[in-house]
């Protein structure tokens, strides 16, 4: 008697959208089920394990290198695989989601590469997951061309050898996809943005001469690296590709992971092709995880906390360092300064902050860095051309005059600032703002000149949360309390409507953004990502 076939995956509570049957197939819903049934279960054990850790480092306020992954760290002998063409010159990467405005303009931004992004840049609702797909293989498939109805501008292609390479970003592994469900369970949001485009467009990439590119977002140990490559050595055989096809590029924006960098390109080192600074996530990661540890954690305003910061330049330097051991890219942080159209003053200033924060990273070593205009392309081109000239990266650099000691990336109390008044109002203005548009559907939005995402939102509710929880006296006198933020978050929302008006403000969801913020900041609970109750609201 044969076994009965394995039970299909069910697109649940969900509209209709136009031309989703191009992305939805019988074969490709299969093969996220496939993916779903053999990995979903390591899924699970890893974000339990997660809490673990955390746990312990609640129990002791200090992390280490591991001590039962030292034989990786001290064999000299393996490096990951080489970087195919297409991802041998990456100096500028712009980032930002799917959309197809995006899609044309961050192709033909003459950036080498686009971050394609279903994370941190895009709020998960159902049509930015399936139209979002839609838009990378119109693009492949040279279908993108259009004009904007309301502006009547047109946007089309260039030619193909002046596009940049694609990396796509899938969503991190605590977040389910609640559209899609196998037996009842949804399936992880990791395991659907991946599987879609991987099946859809591993082939087509190949015939252009690229491949199936993908950043990997908030990992947080080389267990779940290694997850990933069990992944990719699955797929490539499902479909029939070459063992090494997929490149996986790793952010390094959890604390536990830049304890374990070496053993993350271990992991991978067949389908590894770089390590990523990916700094707001990596605060927000330092506040997560040490929040009980007392003052000495207490990190000041966000924006206080330059790359040059003792313990922000140990991780950088690190990062280098073990990338190039190890023959893999290195790849800065962002620059997230959006121009304004009105106040050329501001863009002097914003420029020469980029230049200089782009300077550094070329002359540190970094072989690329991140960008989230097309106007600021040319600046961090010519930082890195400077230091680059006609070679395509300097993993030559090795970096062996770099040493970094456990205690040097947790040594926050380093840093000579403190938190302010202002960086609360900041916090709260910016993670209303923020939200309120998450909860439209727009996962990168232009706030007070800068590009802000998922992780901005994150460093400013857990910021209110550590600052409240750790006592803080402001320089004005004010202690850091729930009452306190409220009363912010409520002269905040009054500002918000007089300077948008009472139609517009009624129309959007900012009492529910304001609400949302105060419960992840305020809760003694802290949930582990402000996404998580945030999803539950997105419709």
């Amino acid at each position: 008697m044969s076994a009965p076939a394995p039970s299909p995956l069910a697109i649940v509570d969900a509209e209709p959208l136009p031309r989703q049957d191009e992305v939805l197939t019988d074969a490709a819903l299969a093969f996220v089920a496939e993916l779903h049934r053999r990995f979903t279960p390591r899924r699970d054990e890893l974000l339990a394990r997660r809490g673990e850790r955390r746990a312990e480092i609640a129990r002791t306020s200090t992390l280490d290198f591991l001590p039962e992954t030292e034989a990786v760290r001290v064999d000299d002998t393996w490096k990951v695989a080489p970087a195919p063409a297409a991802l041998d010159d990456r100096r500028v990467e712009i980032t930002g989601p799917t959309d197809r405005k995006m899609t044309v303009n961050a192709l033909n931004s003459g950036a080498k590469v686009w971050l394609a992004d279903f994370e941190d840049a895009s709020a998960p609702t159902w049509e930015n997951v399936v139209t979002g797909q839609l838009n990378l293989i119109d693009a492949y498939t040279r279908n993108i061309d259009f004009t904007d109805p309301r502006s009547g501008k047109s946007y089309a292609l260039r030619p193909a050898e002046e596009l940049a390479t694609v990396v796509t970003r899938p969503r991190g592994w605590h977040l389910d996809e609640r559209h899609l469900q196998l037996d009842g369970t949804p399936v992880p949001g990791a395991l659907v943005d991946f599987g879609l485009y991987f099946f859809h467009n591993a082939q087509r990439l190949i015939d252009l001469g690229k491949g199936p590119y993908f950043y990997l977002p908030k990992t947080e140990s080389y267990l779940e690296a290694r997850l990933w490559n069990d992944i990719f050595v699955f797929a490539q055989d499902y479909v029939g590709i070459p063992q090494g096809t997929v490149r996986a590029t790793v952010l390094i924006e959890t604390i536990t992971a830049a304890y374990e960098m070496e053993e993350i390109l271990y992991e991978l080192r067949d389908h590894a092709s770089g390590l990523n600074a990916g700094r707001w996530d990596y605060l927000f990661s330092i506040v997560k995880n040490f929040r009980d540890g007392g003052s000495k954690f207490v990190l000041p305003d966000r924006n206080l906390v330059t790359m040059t910061a003792p313990f922000m330049r140990a991780y950088t330097e690190l990062l280098v360092r073990t990338c190039h051991k190890r023959g893999a890219h290195a790849i800065g942080g962002m620059a997230a300064f959006i121009p304004s159209r009105r106040d050329a003053e501001v863009n002097k200033v914003a420029f020469e902050k980029v230049k200089a924060d782009k300077d550094r990273e070329a002359g540190d070593g970094f072989d690329g860095s991140w960008v989230a205009h097309p106007d600021l392309v040319p600046i961090a081109l010519a930082s890195f051309d400077a230091v680059l000239g006609d070679k395509p990266n300097q993993k030559d650099r090795l970096r062996e005059d770099v040493t970094v000691a456990a205690g040097d990336l947790i040594a926050i109390d380093t840093l000579d600032a403190k938190p302010s008044y202002d960086g609360l109002r900041n916090a709260v203005a910016v993670g209303i703002r923020y939200i309120e548009a998450w909860l439209r559907g727009m996962g990168a939005v232009a706030i007070f000149n800068l590009m802000e995402d998922a992780a901005t939102a994150e460093i400013s509710r857990s910021q209110i949360w550590q600052w409240i929880n750790a006592d803080v006296v402001f320089e004005n006198g004010e202690h850091a309390t729930a009452d306190l933020a409220r009363k912010v978050a409520a002269e905040e929302l009054t500002s918000i409507r007089a300077e948008i008006g009472d139609e517009a403000f009624e129309s959007g969801k900012w009492q529910q953004a304001h609400d949302l913020l105060l419960q992840v900041s305020l809760d003694q609970d802290y949930a582990d990502f402000l996404t998580l109750p945030a999803y539950e609201q997105l419709r």
